[in-house]
């Protein structure tokens, strides 16, 4: 199984892609996680928010995996602890194939693709920069898959 974390936006500062790289190379070969960067539509005169979420919307779905599992993160996703995440994680291993987590550019995922999506996720009530929210994401997954393998990474 791989996760896969699709994000719109590039040029992440070095701390960014340190922080995201950290806790990739943490996790087992069987449960990769792997970061595909989007790159974003730029605003010109005339493109409103709607037209840049669609435009991006299709370089979003080129790059997911076919088959799999699409989590879109969304302010209005379902908030779930580490140890729920970590249940639905052990879920999507013994159901099988990949997941994708989507994080959307400034101005977040298109409406299509989030009613499409299998799943919406809130990491926070409150608003993260998007860079951030990759590492967050990053360690969250990890920690995920540390309490399914009752490893001393989370203590209870």
């Amino acid at each position: 199984m791989q996760l896969i974390v699709a994000a719109v936006g590039h040029k992440m500062p070095a701390w960014i892609e340190a922080g995201f790289q950290e806790y990739a190379k943490r996790m087992p070969p069987e449960c990769r996680l792997l970061l595909k960067e989007i790159k974003p539509i730029e605003r010109s005169s005339g493109k409103n928010a709607e037209t840049v979420m669609a435009q991006e919307r299709t370089r979003i779905e080129a790059v997911l995996p076919k088959g799999g599992r699409v989590i879109a993160l969304d302010e209005h996703g379902a908030q779930m602890t580490t140890v729920q995440l970590s249940q639905q994680l052990s879920i999507w291993q013994q159901q099988g194939g990949d997941v994708s987590f989507v994080i959307g550019g400034a101005d977040g995922l298109d409406a299509e693709f989030k009613k499409n999506a299998d799943g919406l996720l809130r990491l926070s009530n409150m608003t993260l920069p998007h860079g951030l929210v990759r590492v967050i994401l990053a360690e969250q997954l990890y920690r995920a898959w540390s309490i399914l393998r009752n490893h001393p990474y989370h203590r209870v």
